[in-house]
Parts: structure tokens; C-alpha cells; sequence
């Protein structure tokens, strides 16, 4: 009886202090759960130096990209720049970054990048989701060429893509498959690799006569220096 009495008191007392066992053991789960999920990501970027990163083809890193206050930038007015590409090689994978492009400016991330002699660039092998001005580069007057885009490939299922001068976020999911574009939210772009659709898709861009383009399963991450000013932060990578 005195048990039962007890018992009953130290219910009472977690109740009226709104203290749930149950729901304590919950919450201590998805601590665990969410610990778990930001230690799977791996920053590709430290905020401080191009640690992790090489120009394409090369093993340091052109003098144009700069680091500063947490954002890596490219200052095409002060020497060579060139694609930078990340030293590791990821298959399925989740990216995100943030990014603001210059006036009149254009870039893009490329991925699946096969770094080789055998191709003068990160595009001959890599997929790209483009960035650009595009209210003010000329290549945007291109289906296909603006921002958020699968470049040349896929159009953007909506433009929202902020001004020039504004911060973006952008996705890139690409497990089994099946590759996902997201804009400031927004799933832009929703696809399957490697499949007959995306072999006819290949074939009716500018890419149909490159032997190597949208071939391979895995591969580097590249940002390109397409000579104008780009901004970038935040950027992290998910192995799937």
C-alpha cells in the first residue's frame, strides 16, 4: 500500500511538473536522431581557406579565388582563376550551397567532374545547374541557360532565383538515378540519369557529339570560373 501510495505521489508530481518519462526518452531519441543527421554532412568549405579544393587539371588553386569573412568568391580582376574541383570523389549524394552571382555575370556547379587529361574542362564529363544573371547575361535568353536550370538540358519548373547581388540556396540531390534540383526551396528540376529519356535528352543539346559528358556514376563537385565575379558559402555534402 505504501508502494502504491508512493508511486502515485511521483506521478502526480511529474504531471504537475509537466514532466513526461515517455516523452522525455522521445525527445532524448530525436536528439540522437538529429546529432546523427548533421554528422553525416561533410563541409566542403571550411569558411577560411580553399582547403579541400585545386584548379581543374592542376594541384593548386588560381590566384583569383579568394576567401574572406566565410565566403569564397571569385575576383576575376585579380589573375588566372580557373574551374576549382573538389579533391574527393562522391557517387549518390546531397549538396548544398549558397551563392550570388555579379552583374551581368554567369557560373555554375558541375558534378560527376572526371578530372583527366583527356578533357580540358570539368564540363566535357559534368552536369551543370547554372548560375547566372538573368536579367542581364546574354546566354540567359536561352531556354535552358538560366538559373536553376539543368544547363542545356532541363528548364527550371519555376524562376526563383533572387537578384543579383542576393544570397541563393540550391540543392542537388542525386541518389540511383534520379537527380533533383532545388532553388531558395523550390524543386526546379526533377530527373532520371542514364536512362533512354536521358540519353535522347543528351542528344538533342550541344553536348550530343562529347563522348565523355553525363557518362559516369561518380565524380568531383567543380565551380566554374566563367570569367565573372561569383560568390560562394555554406557549402556541404551528404554521402547517400
Amino acid at each position: 500500500m505504501i508502494h502504491k501510495t508512493l508511486l502515485s505521489m511521483i506521478t502526480v508530481a511529474l504531471l504537475a511538473t509537466g514532466c513526461d518519462p515517455a516523452g522525455s526518452h522521445s525527445s532524448a531519441e530525436e536528439d540522437v536522431a538529429s546529432r546523427e543527421q548533421d554528422a553525416a554532412w561533410i563541409d566542403l568549405f571550411d569558411g577560411h581557406s580553399t582547403k579541400g579544393w585545386s584548379r581543374y587539371n592542376k594541384d593548386e588553386v588560381g590566384e583569383a579565388w579568394k576567401v574572406h569573412e566565410g565566403v569564397l568568391y571569385l575576383d576575376p580582376t585579380s589573375g588566372k582563376g580557373g574551374d576549382l574541383v573538389t579533391d574527393d570523389i562522391f557517387s549518390d549524394f546531397h549538396l548544398q550551397l549558397e551563392w550570388k552571382i555579379s552583374k551581368n555575370g554567369n557560373s555554375g556547379v558541375m558534378f560527376y567532374v572526371q578530372e583527366s587529361e583527356k578533357y580540358n574542362a570539368p564540363y566535357a564529363t559534368g552536369p551543370e545547374m547554372q548560375i547566372i544573371d538573368n536579367d542581364g547575361h546574354p546566354d540567359a535568353r536561352i531556354v535552358k541557360h538560366r538559373s536553376g536550370d539543368l544547363y542545356d538540358l532541363i528548364a527550371s519548373s519555376e524562376e526563383v532565383s533572387h537578384p543579383v547581388g542576393e544570397w541563393n540556396k540550391s540543392e542537388i540531390i542525386s541518389k540511383d538515378g534520379k537527380l533533383d534540383f532545388y532553388l531558395n526551396g523550390v524543386n526546379t528540376v526533377s530527373t532520371t540519369m542514364w536512362d533512354d529519356q536521358w540519353d535522347e535528352l543528351v542528344a538533342a543539346s550541344k553536348f550530343k557529339n562529347w563522348p565523355g559528358f553525363a557518362k559516369y556514376k561518380e565524380g568531383k563537385i567543380a565551380l566554374q570560373d566563367h570569367g565573372d565575379a561569383v560568390w560562394f558559402r555554406n557549402i556541404r555534402i551528404k554521402k547517400l
